[in-house]
C-alpha cells in the first residue's frame, strides 16, 4: 500500500520526528497539513511551518503550512477545515505536537502542568475530534498518537508525574478511540520509540552531543510510522508500538543506519517496558 494522494494531518510537524514523519509519506505523493505554531524561527529550536512546508515539497509530496496553536478549538478546526477545503478530506491524523517537562513534583510549576495536559492530552483529543468527521470518509483511514504504552509502573511516574500524566493521557486515547472508532473502519494506534531519538528538544533533556550518542535518529521513527500507516486500518487498531518491533516485522534488520553514533549505547527511552526491550536484541542501556 501506498500513501500517494493520501492527505494527512499532522500536528507539531515543523521539526523533529513529525517533520521526519511527514518527509517520508511526502516520498509517495502524499498531501500533508502542517498544524503548528512556530512561523518565526526559534532561537534555540530549528525549523517553521514554512520551511517545513519546502522540505516536504522537495521530498516529493504538497504541503499546507498551518499556523495553529492546538491549546484553542477555535484554531484546530479552521485548520482541519482548510486541509479539507485545499486537499478535499484527510485520512491520516497524526497526533504529534507534544510539550515536556521532566521534572519532579515540587519542581513543577503549575503552568508548565497545564501547558504539557493542554498540548499532549487535550490537543492529542481535540485534534483527533476534530479530524474524525472526515477519517471516517477517508482511505484507509488511521489516527497515530505519537505516545508510550501505558505501562502502569510507577517509576514512570515517580521522577516526572506531570509528563507522565501528560503522555498518558495521549495513550488513554488511543485505548479508547481504538475501541470506538472500530465501526468505522478507523484504525488508532500509538508509536513510540525503544531508545531516545535524537531532535533539538531531547538534546536540551540531556544537555550535550555527546549524550546524543547513545540516541538514534528521527528516520526509525519517520520509517516505523510509515509502516502502520500503510496497513489495513480494519486489521490493525488498539496496538502500542515499538519503533524497533514495527520495523523488525517489516523485514528490517540492519538498525545500524539508524544510529547518530554506530557501535554506542543506546539510551532506552522513558515509558518502555522491561518485557519489551529484553524481547528485542538490540540491548539498551535503563535510564538516560
Amino acid at each position: 500500500m501506498s500513501l500517494k494522494g493520501k492527505t494527512i494531518f499532522i500536528s507539531g510537524a515543523s521539526r523533529g520526528i513529525g517533520l521526519a514523519i511527514a518527509k517520508r509519506a511526502a516520498q509517495d505523493g502524499a498531501n500533508i497539513a502542517i498544524a503548528a505554531k512556530t512561523a518565526e524561527p526559534h532561537p534555540k529550536l530549528p525549523g517553521t511551518i514554512y520551511t517545513a512546508a519546502k522540505e516536504i515539497e522537495d521530498a516529493g509530496g504538497k504541503a499546507l503550512p498551518i499556523l495553529c496553536d492546538i491549546r484553542f478549538e477555535d484554531q484546530v478546526q479552521s485548520a482541519v477545515q482548510k486541509t479539507v477545503d485545499t486537499f478535499g478530506g484527510i485520512d491520516i491524523c497524526i497526533n504529534n505536537a507534544s510539550a515536556i517537562s521532566p521534572t519532579g513534583t515540587l519542581e513543577t510549576e503549575m503552568k508548565r502542568y497545564d501547558l504539557m495536559n493542554e498540548v499532549n492530552t487535550r490537543g492529542t483529543f481535540l485534534v483527533s475530534k476534530s479530524c474524525i468527521p472526515f477519517l471516517k470518509k477517508g482511505s484507509n483511514p488511521h489516527i497515530l498518537n505519537l505516545a508510550p504504552p501505558l505501562d502502569m509502573d510507577a517509576k514512570w511516574f515517580a521522577p516526572h508525574v506531570a509528563y507522565t500524566i501528560a503522555k498518558m493521557g495521549m495513550s488513554l486515547c488511543t485505548l479508547g478511540m481504538s475501541k470506538e472508532l472500530a465501526t468505522d473502519s478507523i484504525a488508532v494506534n500509538s508509536l513510540w520509540p525503544l531508545t531516545a531519538i535524537d531532535t533539538a528538544a531531547i538534546r536540551n533533556v540531556l544537555g550535550s552531543d555527546e549524550m546524543a550518542k547513545g540516541c538514534r535518529l528521527v528516520s526509525i521513527m519517520a520509517d516505523a510510522a510509515y509502516a502502520i500507516l500503510c496497513r489495513d486500518s480494519n486489521a490493525c487498531t488498539g496496538n502500542f508500538y515499538i519503533d524497533e518491533e514495527v520495523l523488525r516485522e517489516e523485514g528490517v534488520t540492519d538498525f545500524d543506519q539508524y544510529a547518530v553514533a554506530p557501535g554506542s549505547d543506546l539510551f532506552r527511552d522513558f515509558f518502555v517496558p522491561d518485557h519489551v526491550a529484553n524481547n528485542l536484541p538490540t540491548k539498551t542501556l535503563s535510564a538516560y
